[in-house]
């Protein structure tokens, strides 16, 4: 099911101005849809996507996703930022379907 590439870069802080910071870029495994979707924030309101994006792993809340492989041009500033991250396990708790809403 996870058949396209994404690039996510993980939220590690706030520089001295507030500015977010982020680690080195990963690429993932994910299926990535544009649709608009309600989500509840982190702020306990309802919320609408732009995209869902099912990953092969956890991402954190402020995190960025950029469609595509990873290569030498790929800039944080290009992705959007992950609003929303639900992960929900089968019934026998073997895996899990990890949905980021940006």
């Amino acid at each position: 099911m996870l058949k396209q590439k994404a690039v996510y870069w993980a939220p590690t802080g706030f520089d001295a101005s507030g500015k977010p910071e982020y680690g080195s870029p990963v690429e993932i495994n994910c299926r990535w849809e544009d649709v608009a979707k309600e989500f509840i924030g982190t702020d306990g309101t309802t919320q609408i996507s732009r995209s869902i994006v099912y990953t092969d792993r956890d991402v954190l809340l402020g995190g960025v996703l950029l469609q595509g492989e990873l290569d030498s041009g790929s800039d944080v500033n290009d992705g959007t930022e992950i609003k929303g991250f639900d992960k929900i396990p089968n019934l026998r708790v073997t895996e899990y379907a990890r949905m980021a809403y940006l």
